[in-house]
């Protein structure tokens, strides 16, 4: 059994700044690829910020110089800094996280967290 679990969302006057953090716990064996996903409403889930464990980031070009991807691969926790928030950031932001369960250490399998809402006023 794996979970991730999400935090930091909010409400946040445009040009502010927030921190989201996602933290997998469980029967886990190795956390490959963390990346951050975000659903605004009427429109299908998109890729923000992606790290692998080597570190290694990807960013979509609407929050390139604006969004920074880090994590800490010995808490299996992955961090996304938002700054300079405008309204159409608002969305619900999910976590995603390829695993290698204890259970199953030949296979990588995606998980996801339940959201988090993150809301800009302007």
């Amino acid at each position: 059994q794996v979970h991730l679990v999400e935090s930091g969302g909010g409400l946040v006057q445009a040009g502010g700044s927030l921190r989201l953090s996602c933290a997998a716990s469980g029967s886990i064996a190795s956390v490959n690829l963390m990346a951050w996903y975000r659903q605004a409403p009427g429109k299908q889930r998109e890729l923000v910020a992606a790290i692998t464990s080597g570190g290694r980031t990807n960013y979509a070009d609407s929050v390139k110089g604006r969004f920074t991807i880090s994590r800490d691969n010995a808490k299996k926790t992955v961090f996304l800094q938002i700054d300079s928030l405008k309204p159409e950031d608002t969305a619900v932001y999910y976590c995603n996280a390829r695993i290698t369960t204890t259970q199953a250490t030949g296979f990588i399998q995606s998980y996801w967290g339940q959201g988090t809402q993150v809301t800009v006023s302007s």
